[in-house]
């Protein structure tokens, strides 16, 4: 299982910190990609390093394929995928989940601007297992003197 660290659980309180404040400044309806600047904004504002829109290869046997996906941030351990949608759908979560696999990064946030409260999943994917679980359930599997 993965070594939790300090480092990725300040990370996961910086991004939802920054989701929330996005949230309440500009409240739900609008586009993905206005919440998608406004987080890299927050996320600025608070000193937090990160990556957006980072680039995802693709291989199919072994060829790599034109075709890419876009990860909306990424910051150190932890994938960010937003939405701005009435409701997260299971599709929403396998996309996020794609992700976490591919890139074998252990946390994933999915985050939904679209609801009138800010919704948000934290996911923990264990490369051994290949497995998904709810944060809180990772959480859980941990010694207690972590």
């Amino acid at each position: 299982m993965y070594h939790f660290t300090d480092e990725n659980e300040i990370a996961i309180f910086d991004i939802i910190g920054a989701a929330m404040e996005v949230h309440s400044e500009l409240k739900s309806g609008l586009l993905e990609a206005v919440y998608a600047e406004a987080m890299t904004i927050e996320l600025d504002n608070r000193g937090v390093e990160f990556e957006s829109e980072v680039n995802l290869p693709i291989y199919y046997k072994g060829a790599l394929m034109q075709k890419q996906y876009r990860m909306d941030i990424v910051c150190r351990d932890v994938v960010v995928e937003l939405k701005a949608v009435d409701e997260l759908l299971p599709e929403h979560r396998l996309q996020l989940f794609n992700y976490l696999r591919l890139t074998q990064k252990p946390f994933g946030i999915l985050i939904n601007f679209g609801e009138s409260s800010l919704h948000f999943e934290k996911y923990f994917y264990d490369q051994n297992t290949n497995e998904i679980m709810f944060y809180k359930k990772y959480k859980e599997l941990l010694p207690k003197n972590i």
